[in-house]
């Protein structure tokens, strides 16, 4: 503790001193309230670093009313004037940091809150899983039911997408068809060649037909 009797620069030394020590602190208290998973109750680090934040805000407290009593000590103006300054400074500080130990428990305890919730919620669904086996087996079937469901929707997507895709290429086909007879009328003489071309299709087509006609019955003849 800090005697009355010490001078202002002395005080106003520590008083600086505990705010650099308490901004330390807060930096390894606040570590607390990001853990990836927050421990269900308080860690021994936890519970002593938030020990020595409230004894040293304790102590800045203690040594702010020494500055203050210090301070109505003394008649000069200019000289009191600043270190009014000084002091109402020291106090700004300390709030600060009360209110920022404030929010930094709260903080803490709302993750912890959270984490017990979801670890309390695990264990009664791990509970009941274990004492209803069935219904365990049932959601199982349910989820591979799902799965089922997802494939096959996903396979009919598919085959739709290419039926699709086929009915396109089938209208591209039949518009460069359209085109190219359109094209062909327009030249001279060609729709004459093709039908010439389709009457000796035909014509090959009797003939062959004929041929294969005779050699069925010579050979019912002969049989």
């Amino acid at each position: 503790m800090t005697s009355v009797g010490t001078g202002w620069p002395q005080l106003r030394q520590q008083a600086r001193l505990l705010e650099t020590q308490t901004e330390n602190l807060f930096h390894t208290y606040s570590q607390f309230a990001t853990l990836p998973k927050i421990p269900p109750k308080p860690s021994e680090g936890e519970e002593r670093t938030e020990v020595q934040l409230q004894d040293i805000l304790q102590r800045r407290e203690t040594l702010i009313s020494q500055l203050s009593r210090l301070l109505d000590s003394e008649s000069t103006l200019t000289s009191s004037a600043l270190k009014q300054n000084n002091l109402s400074r020291h106090r700004e500080i300390l709030q600060d940091h009360h209110r920022e130990l404030r929010r930094l428990k709260s903080t803490i305890a709302d993750a912890r809150a959270r984490t017990n919730l979801l670890s309390t919620v695990r264990s009664d669904i791990d509970a009941y899983r274990t004492s209803n086996p069935e219904a365990e087996y049932m959601l199982d079937e349910r989820r591979r039911i799902d799965n089922s469901h997802n494939m096959a929707d996903s396979v009919l997507s598919q085959a739709y997408a290419v039926n699709e895709s086929f009915g396109v290429q089938r209208e591209m086909l039949a518009s460069v068809n359209r085109r190219i007879v359109g094209a062909a009328s327009q030249i001279p003489g060609i729709n004459g060649l093709i039908g010439r071309i389709g009457a000796k299709k035909r014509r090959d087509g009797i003939i062959l037909g004929s041929f294969v006609a005779f050699c069925f019955l010579m050979l019912l003849y002969f049989r």
